[in-house]
């Protein structure tokens, strides 16, 4: 079959949109038609880090669509389902036995290789294989081979552009506070980043109530979304050098009960824990820098946490749906923080994304 692809060629290359030929679904597979498909910062960040004997990639693991095909051995879901595709797990280690889907042991092949287990591709061009099953999906694709264990099945009513966010970003920043933290109302949580991934950490805190959301960024425009979601914004760049965590803790009361990065910046996270108060907890959401600097006193001293957490600590098929239903009752109000792309605009809205112009960025296919 035919289908057309964002394809990156080689590391930091941008998005270029190519003719490639896709598999028909194996017995255990789902051809899955994408509607929607968000741009993730993980998207980004991949293509940049990825060695160059890893591509030409199809990358996209936050797809919505419509079933097209099911393989036989395929049970719960099929053709004309409405679904939205998250990331894969094997669901038969112990860590995926006790729920901690996202720590599976087989995470790294099934999610980052690029190929199915007996090394075979999903796509190619030009009899040449071009890897893709990124997260189990590879969804800048007008056709994805998904599996059972990454589908979620969502009702036909659901808008797909807002419910394919909820398949990564916005799983990972709600579960992040819902799942990891669980804070109660009399909490005080930090955000730092206000992108997608931390306005729905801020989203999550306010559905649960928490008394004092602070959300730290240097875009206005950030914070402003921030501000409209229930937190107190708080721009580093405007406050004098040396006084930023005397800042948080002066709104906290003292220093934050917990906080949630989304940076990946190492002087952020350092100032983040600094900021918190006795026994707080740091839960690291964000991909980027490989080692942080901690002031190993103060961590020991006070008690402090400091964590990561992969996709918000969330099993998909119960937190997709969980998620959306809170979406749908008002109370996790995301969807503002959509703005749709057409397919042939990816690399534009890379850039707008980048700049801050917009929070999260849905391709509608």
């Amino acid at each position: 079959m035919k289908t057309r692809a964002a394809v990156v060629e080689g590391p930091g290359q941008p998005f270029r949109l190519s003719e490639l030929q896709i598999d028909e679904p194996r017995s255990d597979e789902i051809l899955v038609r994408v509607k929607a498909v968000g741009l993730c910062h993980t998207d980004i960040t991949m293509k940049m880090m990825l060695p160059e004997e890893m591509f030409p990639r199809v990358f996209g693991h936050e797809g919505a669509g419509v079933v097209e095909a099911v393989g036989a051995d395929v049970r719960g879901v099929k053709v004309g389902d409405h679904v939205v595709m998250s990331f894969r797990s094997c669901r038969e280690c112990e860590r995926c036995q006790a729920g901690a889907v996202g720590y599976c042991r087989q995470a790294m092949a099934l999610n980052y290789l690029g190929y199915r287990s007996d090394g075979s591709t999903t796509f190619h061009r030009d009899g040449a294989a071009v890897a893709g099953s990124f997260f189990g999906q590879s969804s800048f694709s007008e056709l994805a081979i998904a599996s059972p264990d990454n589908v979620v099945v969502v009702d036909p009513d659901v808008d797909l552009s807002t419910a394919a966010p909820f398949g990564c970003g916005f799983q990972t920043g709600a579960g992040a506070v819902l799942n990891t933290i669980d804070p109660d109302q009399a909490s005080s949580l930090v955000i730092y980043g206000a992108g997608a991934v931390g306005l729905s950490a801020v989203a999550a805190a306010r559905a649960r109530r928490v008394q004092t959301i602070l959300a730290v960024d240097t875009k206005d425009s950030r914070l402003e979304a921030a501000a409209g979601l229930g937190a107190v914004g708080v721009n580093p760049s405007e406050l004098p050098d040396g006084s930023f965590v005397e800042r948080i803790r002066e709104l906290t009361g003292g220093g934050a009960t917990a906080g949630v990065d989304t940076t990946a910046v190492p002087q952020v996270i350092k100032q983040a824990v600094r900021a918190l108060a006795p026994r707080g907890t740091l839960v690291v959401v964000g991909l980027g820098a490989p080692e942080i600097e901690l002031d190993a006193v103060d961590l020991m001293q006070n008690g402090k946490i400091v964590r990561g957490c992969i996709e918000g600590d969330s099993d998909p098929k119960t937190m997709i749906p969980e998620l959306l239903g809170m979406y749908r009752a008002g109370d996790l109000p995301l969807g503002s923080l959509v703005t749709t792309y057409r397919f042939d605009q990816i690399n534009e809205a890379v850039e707008d994304v980048e700049a801050g112009r917009v929070v999260k960025p849905v391709l509608v296919l």
